[in-house]
């Protein structure tokens, strides 16, 4: 373990994007904090044309190199498609977008800094925020060598408005501007907004910010239904064709935000204690969740399902914390996707002005059966039987209603 009176490492690797924190901090590494080296490290978690440039702004602005990655694949099937499995909605709104990219920046950024030989890594998470737990805790597990640089608790800066003029000092762009007040962080599965206009928790969002979907009011006045496959609780097709994961949710992003599915604005509670103010736009996920828990409706045992549901909250906090490489999470992880052997079938939805609903689902491994559930005559089920097992069930009400 790293002692925190280590000296300070010159050698650092930079989880970078471009945006206004951490296009300061690569400068501020190298001309305040002391650092000889410092090399950009880029995932590719689906930011689309926010990665344009980008190589070549770390370059201008100081880094000796810039790794860009393409893991957009292995965010969806190793870290989103998990986390469907386990129906993990933090608070019972967040579906995790920005919780379930961090681990897999921070799994990369370290292998970066080992191939190349860094002592440390460093990040632009606040030390207000849930990413700054997200990076380390992550990093401590996979590479407890390496020390983490966090400037936002190192430097004497306090606010945007002291970054920005310290990006004018040094020439460099940056996206937030007096048009663009707020913070946007994007991957494959959402878009998040903070800060800025939306610190005020009753100032409604801007029409304009989102980027995923359409209002509700704009979307198509005519229904659209889909249809996705899944094979053992994963999605596998969408409307019959077969699509890698990150293909079937970017897909799925399209047609969803198209009809305004998937806005949220939420205030959650973070990590550290205080409470934000969030936005977000989640319109493939949204679809995915509500497929998901539809076919586990049809395909799992009574008991099965609801002991999963007694740990879906703690799942999705120990996720939303920082703990996706605890062993907690992993064991876990076991036991939900042992449940998920037959959840395999196929779920019909339709989307409309900003809302999603089911209109059928079907399964080889249904546990439904029609000659049982039927309000007609049937030639299966006794219905006398029933007042006995009331009995048993009420023998202890009226033991204690004392009869």
């Amino acid at each position: 373990m790293i002692s925190p009176t280590a000296p300070k490492a010159k050698k650092i690797v930079l989880a970078y994007s471009g945006g206004l924190d951490t296009s300061i901090i690569l400068k501020w590494l190298l001309t305040e904090y002391g650092a000889s080296e410092v090399i950009a490290f880029c995932a590719d978690v689906g930011q689309a044309e926010e990665l344009d440039g980008l190589e070549a702004k770390a370059i201008k602005t100081g880094a000796s190199k810039c790794y860009i990655r393409d893991l957009k694949e292995e965010f969806v099937r190793d870290y989103v498609y998990p986390a469907i499995r386990a129906n993990a909605v933090y608070e019972g709104q967040y579906l995790l977008g920005t919780a379930l990219a961090r681990p897999v920046i921070a799994k990369h950024l370290v292998e970066v800094a080992r191939a190349e030989g860094a002592t440390a890594i460093a990040h632009g998470a606040t030390g207000k925020g849930n990413d700054q737990v997200r990076f380390e805790l992550t990093a401590m597990a996979l590479a407890p060598e390496l020390q983490t640089v966090a400037p936002w608790r190192e430097w004497s800066m306090s606010s945007r408005g002291e970054l920005i003029q310290f990006a004018k000092d040094h020439g460099i762009p940056v996206p937030v501007t007096a048009a663009k007040p707020y913070s946007m962080d994007r991957n494959l599965l959402h878009i998040s907004f903070e800060g800025g206009i939306l610190e005020d928790p009753w100032a409604a969002p801007l029409e304009d910010m989102f980027v995923l979907s359409v209002s509700p009011e704009k979307a198509p006045d005519a229904p659209l239904e889909i249809e996705i496959d899944f094979v053992q609780g994963n999605a596998t097709a969408l409307n019959g064709e077969t699509l890698s994961p990150a293909a079937l949710l970017t897909k799925l992003n399209q047609l969803a935000g198209a009809n305004g599915v998937g806005r949220i604005d939420i205030v959650e509670s973070r990590f550290v204690g205080m409470k934000s103010r969030g936005v977000y736009e989640t319109p493939g996920g949204t679809v995915l969740h509500l497929a998901h828990q539809s076919l586990e409706s049809l395909t799992l045992d009574r008991e099965v399902l609801s002991l999963k549901e007694s740990f879906r909250g703690r799942y999705a906090t120990m996720v939303y914390n920082g703990f996706w490489v605890a062993p907690e999470r992993l064991a876990l992880q076991t036991l939900i996707d042992d449940t998920q052997k037959k959840v395999t079938g196929t779920v019909r939805l339709k989307l409309y002005k900003g809302g999603v609903w089911v209109t059928g689902r079907k399964s080889p491994y249904s546990l439904y059966s029609e000659a049982y559930a039927t309000f007609e005559k049937d030639e299966v089920y006794n219905q006398a039987d029933a007042g006995g097992f009331i009995r048993c069930q009420g023998l202890r009400l009226r033991v204690g209603a004392g009869v």
